[in-house]
């Protein structure tokens, strides 16, 4: 599947011994990422193809579909940004902006203070939702299962911190055994 690179989106290419290395820029910031020799890149008026090195490897197949996801989420990244929101639920449990970072308040004798990293901003829309917004898609996602690892959903009461439109599994207590 190729790549189609939206106006304002720039890609360079460099060759190394240890791969491709691509830069890509856009109106959202740059991103640069090494990959694998397995596979090799084509640039064509805005359109970006990957191809095998060699065709019948498993490994190289493998490879082909790791960088073609990669690069597709480098472009969507600096053009558009990526998002995930988290959302808190039980009694008491709230989450408050501080500067650049978020303090969590969820059943601990504490607050929770969590700054992010380089490239990603918090935002505590209201005391029970968080939105972690960035270019790095990957970075955005580790950030996001930083956050809910503070207090993951319980599987009793469902109290805790999950990303928006996560089904908890519910176990039964230890009343349903009884009749």
């Amino acid at each position: 599947m190729p790549i189609q690179t939206p106006p304002g989106v720039q890609v360079s290419m460099t060759e190394t011994p240890d791969g491709t290395t691509i830069a890509v820029t856009g109106p959202r910031g740059e991103l640069t990422r090494q990959f694998h020799p397995a596979v090799r890149f084509e640039d064509a008026d805005g359109v970006i193809t990957v191809h095998r090195i060699r065709e019948e490897d498993r490994s190289s197949a493998a490879f082909h579909g790791l960088s073609r996801a990669l690069l597709a989420n480098m472009v969507t990244g600096v053009s558009e940004g990526f998002r995930r929101t988290l959302e808190i639920q039980g009694a008491g449990y709230r989450a408050q902006q501080t500067g650049r970072g978020i303090t969590l308040s969820v059943g601990y004798s504490h607050t929770v203070d969590i700054e992010p990293p380089d490239g990603i901003t918090l935002e505590a829309e209201s005391n029970t939702r968080l939105h972690v917004d960035g270019i790095d898609k990957e970075l955005v996602g580790q950030t996001a299962a930083r956050i809910r690892a503070v207090r993951k959903p319980g599987v009793y009461t469902g109290k805790g911190i999950r990303y928006q439109g996560e089904q908890v599994r519910r176990k039964a207590g230890k009343g349903a055994g009884r009749r």
